[in-house]
């Protein structure tokens, strides 16, 4: 745009100056009547909203006044649009309208003054005018986008800071109403059925776009998920779990290598401390057994879980195998420590009980009924004799009530 003489420029301005009113108006009668976004919107979100077009027209003004005093051209003037524009009521702006909608709002209120700047300015400032608000418009443009390029960074860090205190207080077994109302935020469907799955971080991953994947993988299976990094962990809350094997494997291909552990399947997510800590014991055990399917039940590493030091999978040996065992009728404890003993052989554990070989094989299918692990399966036996031994070492006996049944 070539430079007009200064006097041309000051007379252009100081019209503009006085038509500065007049063209708000005009762009506010219009967005009544020609934008039916704007008339569903709330007389306070109407207010912001006219506070932006008001803020815009006045912030053309003054930047082509401000160059009637120098020499140059409006184009060749540094101007903070995003500030003089923007400044009014940013975070009302980005949260009340889409950035489709305030495009249409700044294309308008550019329409507005190129459409009066005939009766406003002398015909021979026209060309001078109307190439300032090409140049304008441009910066109105980079402005918009920043606005909501800015305000949708700002969401997505506090989102992940949100994501972070949900996953934190599952770790921590602080599940509250401030918890659920985070989750909720983020976009927590508050459906049942919730698992932990922990796993290691993958090299050359940032956590957004990991956290992504994970997310988007989940979704894809019907589920819900919250991810967090801890320390080289990855942690996944999922949520809407059937099969928690089935829901792990979804996401554990996008784990670091080593393993990937599910905790068992709870209620709702304030009861999901307990899978995470089923989930913690178990991957800090998973060393123990290198040959560990991919993902692994928590409760499959049982006996690495006692091993290592973890109360609650040594209470879980002695609760729910041991004392059941004990308590069977038929001496089931002693015949699984004969039947291990002999390292599975049926006629051997036959011979040392004096019992015909069918009734070994129908008391291992008991304590496969009573417990769960079937002796016969190379890592259950395992499971069964460490819970013998944490049973004894314990010198708990069952309940005579549980002895009855």
């Amino acid at each position: 745009m070539s430079s007009r003489p200064r006097s041309s420029r000051q007379r252009a301005a100081t019209a503009l100056v006085r038509a500065s009113g007049s063209l708000s108006t005009s762009a506010m009668a219009r967005m009544e009547a020609e934008k039916p976004w704007f008339r569903d919107l709330s007389a306070d979100e109407r207010s912001w909203v006219g506070q932006i077009v008001q803020a815009g027209i006045r912030a053309f003004v003054d930047w082509y006044g401000a160059t009637a005093a120098e020499t140059g051209s409006p184009a060749s003037q540094s101007f903070a649009v995003a500030a003089s524009v923007f400044g009014a009521a940013p975070r009302a702006l980005a949260g009340t309208i889409s950035l489709q909608q305030t495009v249409e709002l700044v294309r308008l209120s550019i329409e507005v003054v190129e459409h009066d700047v005939d009766r406003i300015v002398e015909a021979s400032d026209i060309p001078d005018v109307r190439a300032a608000i090409l140049r304008y418009a441009r910066e109105i443009a980079f402005a918009t986008a920043e606005v909501y390029a800015r305000a949708a960074e700002m969401r997505g860090a506090w989102d992940a800071r949100l994501e972070a205190l949900v996953v934190d207080a599952v770790l921590r077994a602080e599940g509250d109403e401030t918890m659920l109302s985070r989750a909720s935020a983020l976009g927590w469907s508050a459906r049942g059925d919730v698992t932990v799955v922990l796993g290691n971080l993958p090299e050359r991953r940032t956590d957004d776009d990991l956290f992504d994947a994970v997310r988007r993988a989940a979704r894809d299976t019907g589920m819900d998920a919250l991810c967090a990094a801890q320390g080289e962990r990855l942690v996944v809350l999922l949520g809407g779990v059937e099969d928690p094997r089935a829901a792990a494997s979804a996401i554990a291909g996008l784990c670091g290598e080593g393993p990937v552990v599910v905790g068992p399947v709870t209620d709702d997510l304030q009861h999901a401390h307990v899978s995470a800590r089923a989930a913690l014991a178990a991957h800090r055990a998973a060393a123990g057994w290198p040959d560990a399917p991919r993902p692994v039940l928590s409760n499959e590493l049982l006996p690495e879980r006692a091993l290592a030091g973890d109360g609650h999978a040594r209470r879980h040996l002695v609760e729910d195998v041991y004392l059941p065992l004990a308590g069977a009728r038929g001496g089931l404890a002693e015949s699984l420590a004969t039947y291990l003993a002999h390292r599975g052989s049926v006629e051997g554990t036959a011979r040392a009980l004096y019992v015909h070989p069918n009734t070994v094989r129908y008391r291992m299918r008991q304590v496969a009924d009573v417990t769960g692990f079937s002796p016969s399966h190379p890592r259950d036996a395992l499971t069964l004799q460490v819970a013998l031994i944490l049973g004894r070492q314990s010198g708990r006996t069952p309940s005579p009530a549980s002895a009855e049944s």
